[in-house]
């Protein structure tokens, strides 16, 4: 698939580009986001929630670490920012989300390259 670039110069015009991903998005997707603090990656998570998950309210993760909204398709969104190496991943749950088959888009993917 050929890589399309985005660019977005409002939450509204990132929350848009997150609509339009979510038209594409199937169970088991995994969205990875790099990026510093404000550059919108909880208003893209907005976006796409308004299409699998409407009506829901998305909050950043950062200090639950995860938010699930449920929906069409369940959205787990992660904040991967205190995250350092596989055994803090695998304290999150993230495996277990992984399994019950929804759409993950996970915040500061930097930090979990691997």
């Amino acid at each position: 698939m050929p890589k399309k670039e985005y660019t977005s110069h409002s939450p509204e015009g990132t929350e848009k580009i997150g609509a339009e991903l979510a038209e594409s998005l199937v169970p088991g997707d995994f969205v990875a986001f790099f990026g510093t603090l404000g550059m919108g990656k909880t208003a893209f998570v907005r976006g796409v929630a308004s299409v699998l998950c409407p009506g829901v309210r998305v909050t950043s993760p950062t200090f639950a670490l995860v938010n699930e909204y449920r929906g069409k398709t369940d959205l787990f969104h992660f904040d991967m920012y205190r995250i350092k190496d596989a055994d803090d991943l695998y304290s999150t749950g993230f495996y277990d989300y992984a399994e019950r088959g929804g759409v993950i888009l996970a915040e500061w993917c930097e930090n979990i390259e691997e």
